[in-house]
């Protein structure tokens, strides 16, 4: 693939805020949030004394609906007291990434390619993050630090790709990023970067001009994994942001999680890969939930699973179908859904 310079562009109209204005303005209290929607905290569970606190832009926001308890996108956000329920085989380490913790900032799990941990924030805190227990603090590495990592990559010449995640990368500086990938690129073994960010998809604006050219201009072949698990999620505004990274021939990706009462119907699924087709972007992964500590109201039964990936095969065509998978601790890669049972 053959990067191209973007053309002239905005991402967003005159009047949008910069991202990190909006990254600033999130909102953290739950008051504040449900007054937003015109719902009352009495008619919702909600967990006030979470260790993983609320955390989502005003952006998202303007996409729930108003007087609707049961949004999918509220439901993604909203910490209920359902996270304190503990059940067996849900823990704070899910896919034992402490182990392939190799080196600080760094995880390499899969043969051929290494995660490095670009930051501990995110735009957004997803109530079903497996990583809402990660050791963060010993992962945070200086820039002289950074080293270590990259001396890491050096060693194995069967890394061919370099997957940049958190946190979020994309809410760090266009400085760091810049600085961060051209020590990636400067590994002679390397020739794929990867990103995974959720924050496009909540902050349409953080895809600026600066951004494009910097992957556009890599002599890496660079992939954006989105992360989106509902149409509502897709609107016009990031629509066009994401046009100049495609014009810039940047693979565009999304990997959603199936989670219960928010996208576990056929419908809801469909609308999804239809909508991510629409706007450029392939339907890459539907992960199983990880089973992480406060999660466990998210888990849809695998037999339901079953069902919702043999209708969706019979609606849609297969480049739509996204692949059902499953991660587990140790393995040698996602596990793809194994056919259900006759």
């Amino acid at each position: 693939m053959i990067a191209r310079s973007p053309a002239n562009w905005q991402a967003q109209d005159a009047h949008a805020e910069p991202w990190q204005l909006a990254l600033q303005k999130v909102i953290t209290d739950s008051d504040e949030l449900l007054a937003l929607l015109d719902l009352t905290p009495q008619a919702l569970a909600i967990d006030r004394r979470q260790a993983f606190p609320l955390r989502v832009p005003r952006a998202f926001v303007a996409r729930m609906q108003p007087g609707q308890a049961d949004d999918p996108l509220l439901r993604q956000v909203l910490p209920v007291m359902a996270e304190r329920r503990v059940l067996p085989g849900f823990g704070h380490d899910p896919l034992a990434e402490a182990e392939a913790n190799k080196v600080p900032g760094l995880i390499h799990k899969y043969h051929g390619r290494v995660l490095l941990i670009v930051t501990s924030h995110c735009a957004i805190h997803c109530r079903y993050c497996f990583r809402r227990h990660f050791a963060y603090a010993a992962n945070q590495p200086s820039r002289a630090d950074w080293s270590q990592a990259f001396d890491y990559i050096r060693s194995d010449d069967s890394i061919r790709e370099v997957i940049l995640s958190g946190g979020d990368p994309l809410s760090v500086p266009d400085r760091h990023l810049q600085w961060l990938i051209s020590q990636i690129e400067a590994i002679p073994s390397v020739s794929r970067l990867r990103i995974h960010s959720r924050l496009p998809v909540v902050v349409p604006q953080r895809i600026t001009p600066a951004l494009v050219a910097m992957l556009a201009d890599s002599r890496l072949q660079v992939s954006l994994v989105l992360h989106a698990n509902h149409a509502q999620e897709l609107g016009d505004s990031l629509a066009t942001a994401l046009r100049p990274l495609r014009h810039a021939g940047i693979a565009l990706l999304n990997q959603a999680v199936l989670l219960a009462g928010i996208n576990d119907e056929v419908e809801a699924l469909t609308e999804l890969s239809e909508r991510l087709f629409a706007i450029g972007v392939l339907p890459y992964y539907l992960h199983l939930l990880d089973h992480v500590a406060g999660a466990t109201h998210f888990e849809v039964a695998e037999e339901r699973v079953h069902l919702l990936r043999a209708a969706m095969l019979a609606r849609l065509p297969g480049y739509l179908v996204p692949r059902f998978v499953r991660e587990v601790a140790r393995a040698e890669s996602k596990v793809p859904l194994s056919p259900a049972p006759i």
